[in-house]
């Protein structure tokens, strides 16, 4: 299986290392709850896998998807070397209310853009950025290939602006690695400069 190509349900004995939460609160995360995400959740993962096809053809790591109540938000944990990426259902809701389908898929990117950053290099990715801006980097490309009309492009960027953790760099520090990884991948850089 191949990101979220094919999502099965992986046996989580533990509750491994959580890599990226969005927001706070990972800590009430309970993996013994995780089910199997709604076909909404399958469908967006499914653009953002056919996104990442195109970056890393079949050296893409391995991930599987699950809904679970308990999640802060959207979490990437690994275990054991296997990923996982964990949502709640009511921070999907509110993210569809005020961004659409633009905006998770744009946070689905951030956080395999953490497992991107762990399996593979980039030309665009400078070493000297930390995890999260490299992740953003990662998302950036995702965005430039799902290429998204500007105002889909605005919404993704305002749904990562807005739901962030506190491990995450103000904004203005984010945009720099955004734009990076939208026009290594093919992303016009007047598009992105001029989002609304």
């Amino acid at each position: 299986m191949r990101l979220a190509a094919v999502l099965l349900l992986l046996a989580w004995s533990a509750n491994g290392e959580v890599v990226c939460a969005l927001g706070q609160g990972a800590s009430s995360y309970k993996p013994a709850s995780d089910q199997r995400p709604s076909s909404d959740a399958l469908q967006l993962a499914g653009r953002v896998n056919a996104a990442l096809k195109s970056i890393c053809g079949n050296q893409c790591p391995t991930m599987a998807l699950f809904r679970n109540a308990t999640a802060p938000n959207l979490m990437l944990v690994n275990n054991a070397g296997q990923a996982k990426l964990v949502y709640s259902p009511q921070f999907f809701q509110s993210a569809y209310s005020s961004f659409g389908d633009e905006g998770i898929v744009a946070l689905i990117a951030h956080e395999l853009g953490h497992a991107l950053d762990s399996t593979m290099g980039a030309k665009f990715i400078k070493e000297s950025w930390p995890p999260e801006l490299r992740a953003d980097a990662w998302a950036g490309c995702v965005l430039a290939k799902l290429d998204s009309s500007s105002q889909g492009l605005g919404a993704a960027l305002a749904a990562l602006a807005k739901y962030s953790s506190p491990a995450h760099p103000v904004w203005s520090q984010r945009l720099p690695p955004l734009r990076a990884g939208f026009t290594a991948c093919g992303g016009e850089a007047t598009r992105f400069d001029n989002r609304k």
